[in-house]
């Protein structure tokens, strides 16, 4: 009990400390981020180079949500491959999509469906402004079909341990460092295949 009461006050002390050293929601995706939690993902998730034998053309996003990957297809049998989180019970979109917007410190609302899943997510249904605090992480790609929002996002996270696990509600997670390496590389109308 009492090592509980620690660790609520090191995060509540934690907190207004980055509060009053000035790191606000309006941070820019060029400087360096850090979780405010610590923990990063295993070493077989990290960002790599990679030979790559599909057939989708250079600048298409490929998301294999058995093997927890996604790739960047770049070319001449290469891809910049990432380490993601994908959703828990299968509720990850499937099929193609496309990128019809990007945010960098995005906002985020859970769902109706979310909060009926998860009852605790309803005292964020006013919503959660972007920064450190907020689920979306440093960036979001908003994944698009037929010129329609499907919900579905590859968006950053605030828990980057969970990378290689099936733990959201549908969206796809990458670390803050590479949704921020993706969003620079990636534009609006970049195909992606969710298998």
């Amino acid at each position: 009990m009492n090592s509980d009461r620690v660790t609520r006050r090191a995060i509540l002390l934690g907190s207004l400390a980055l509060t009053a050293s000035g790191c606000t929601s309006a941070q820019r995706l060029s400087e360096p981020i850090f979780s405010a939690f610590g923990g990063g993902p295993s070493s077989r998730y990290r960002r790599r180079d990679v030979v790559y034998d599909g057939g989708e053309p250079p600048g298409t996003i490929v998301v294999d949500t058995t093997e927890r990957y996604l790739y960047l297809v770049e070319g001449g049998g290469r891809a910049i491959r990432y380490g993601v989180a994908v959703g828990e019970d299968g509720r990850t979109l499937k099929g193609p999509a496309s990128i019809g917007r990007k945010a960098e410190w995005p906002s985020w609302t859970p769902t109706e469906s979310m909060m009926e899943r998860k009852p605790h997510l309803r005292q964020y249904a006013g919503g959660v402004s972007g920064g450190k605090h907020n689920p979306l992480g440093a960036a979001a790609l908003y994944l698009y079909r037929g010129g329609q929002d499907t919900m579905f996002r590859l968006h950053g996270t605030n828990e980057p341990w969970t990378i290689g696990q099936a733990v959201s509600s549908g969206c796809v997670r990458l670390t803050n460092e590479d949704i921020v390496d993706l969003y620079n590389r990636t534009p609006v109308g970049a195909k992606v295949l969710v298998i």
